[in-house]
């Protein structure tokens, strides 16, 4: 009996510490906390998706190990078995017991409010998103901050405010969820543009990261300039291949799987992947 209990307990300790790769000991028990045992991480690689006809198969093609969908729910979208739903507190106005309790349900991890520094998104003052954190943190969940749409390496910038007000208040930020879009569409240097990114917000506030959105896009002009599918692609396939190696990056999500409404960066056409949806799905 006592050899029986050594094993069990030397697989915990081995599940935990494989874990610790991909979201942390904190993410381990977590899952063991609503699931009872300790469950397997998922891959690195994600999606953000809006339902579609035929994103099932999409979702399944693209060998994404999870996907969100900037809600607390589902929004009608059936996942394959194995692929992680991970729910999202949009804005203030998903802060209630309905949407939190949903969340709870649906997922083991919470995202923060998304771009709340944008006029057209959860446009949040970083004073109101600090007061309404508790909230989120009293779920349980692992917790990411709210995710800017820029200058998250910035000091006196809104994430670098709020991450300093949630300090001070003694509030939990498990990881620091980020967006980037590169305007320059060459995939080696836009590449290493990101990087460059990722490891200045790593170095500011020492968290593992999630990359939740990015592409290519150029937002210059005011209408959005895309790249060539070749272009894309080719940045799809650097761009992971050096996610896939940071070790402070725990997950990763193209923006987006649809071409419906994928705004020239989507992946799918219905269940058929485009050029950049292969790439994609070769990722990881």
């Amino acid at each position: 009996m006592r050899k029986i209990r050594t094993l069990a307990l030397l697989l915990v300790l081995s599940a935990v510490l494989t874990l610790g790769g991909q979201g942390g000991t904190s993410t381990a028990l977590a899952a063991g906390r609503h699931a009872g045992t300790l469950a397997a991480p998922a891959k690195k690689k994600g999606i953000s998706a809006w339902d579609f006809n035929g994103v099932t198969k999409a979702l399944a093609d693209a060998k994404v190990g999870w996907y969100y969908t900037w809600a607390s729910g589902k929004g009608g979208i059936r996942a394959p078995r194995g692929v992680e739903f991970v729910p999202m507190i949009h804005d203030a106005g998903s802060v209630t017991g309905a949407e939190l309790d949903r969340a709870r349900k649906q997922g083991r991890t919470l995202l923060g409010f998304n771009e709340p520094d944008r006029a057209d998104q959860a446009h949040m003052t970083v004073r109101q998103a600090l007061d309404l954190w508790p909230r989120l943190q009293s779920t349980g969940m692992r917790l990411g901050a709210p995710a800017v749409a820029t200058g998250g390496d910035v000091a006196g910038g809104w994430l670098d405010r709020f991450m300093k007000g949630a300090a001070a208040r003694h509030y939990r930020v498990d990881f620091i969820p980020l967006h980037w879009y590169g305007a320059d569409f060459n995939a080696q240097r836009a590449t290493a543009q990101l990087r460059t990114y990722l490891q200045a917000v790593h170095q500011r506030y020492r968290k593992p990261i999630w990359l939740t959105e990015y592409a290519l896009t150029d937002f210059s002009a005011g209408t959005p300039r895309y790249p060539t599918k070749a272009q894309q692609a080719a940045f799809v396939k650097k761009s992971t291949a050096m996610l896939q190696r940071l070790p402070y990056v725990h997950r990763y999500a193209w923006f987006t799987l649809s071409t419906n409404r994928g705004d020239g960066t989507g992946l799918y056409h219905g269940a058929q992947a485009n050029r950049v949806g292969a790439a994609y799905r070769a990722a990881g």
